[in-house]
């Protein structure tokens, strides 16, 4: 769709649409009502004002809406979620298995799932990323998680919204 559809939408439509992007409904909702967008840059702009002063709350439902790295999970963005883990395609039986387990243990630890922009990134790396964030601190890995789902947002909106 293009960026003059997306501002035409009704409220409930972009919603939907813009869930897509974010699985937190407060976003969707402070998003859709910004509307209408004068170019990408500014609507990106806004993603992420409105991003940051979310509370946790809706930070841990945007995590939610995810499929843990090397799952899959039906929701709105399934095709989108398949193809930014496309590295876990050709991930090795041992890496995957490390993955399951490292996912597991950084669940346990935080108390959601690990969230990393995953686009262009292969298994092996996804796991050494999550193995270095098993180390952090729960608030140091909750604004880390923060970071990584705006980034994976950005590039939604992106997809979402042809230039």
């Amino acid at each position: 769709m293009t960026l003059a559809e997306l501002n035409a939408m009704p409220q409930y439509r972009a919603e939907e649409e813009l869930l897509k992007c974010c699985g937190a409904k407060a976003w969707a909702r402070a998003m859709a009502r910004r509307r209408p967008f004068a170019s990408h840059d500014r609507m990106a702009k806004a993603a992420g004002e409105i991003w940051w002063r979310l509370h946790e709350s809706d930070w841990l439902e945007a995590f939610a809406a995810h499929p843990q790295i090397g799952e899959s999970k039906a929701g709105p963005a399934q095709g989108w979620s398949a193809q930014e883990q496309s590295g876990m395609s050709r991930a090795a039986a041992a890496v995957t298995t490390e993955l399951a387990q490292a996912n597991r243990d950084y669940l346990a630890k935080f108390g959601f799932i690990f969230i990393v922009c995953a686009s262009g990134k292969p298994a092996d790396e996804m796991l050494t990323i999550l193995r270095a964030r098993l180390a952090n601190l729960p608030d140091q890995e909750l604004r880390i998680a923060a970071e990584e789902q705006s980034k994976i947002t950005l590039l939604r909106l992106g997809k979402l919204v042809s230039l």
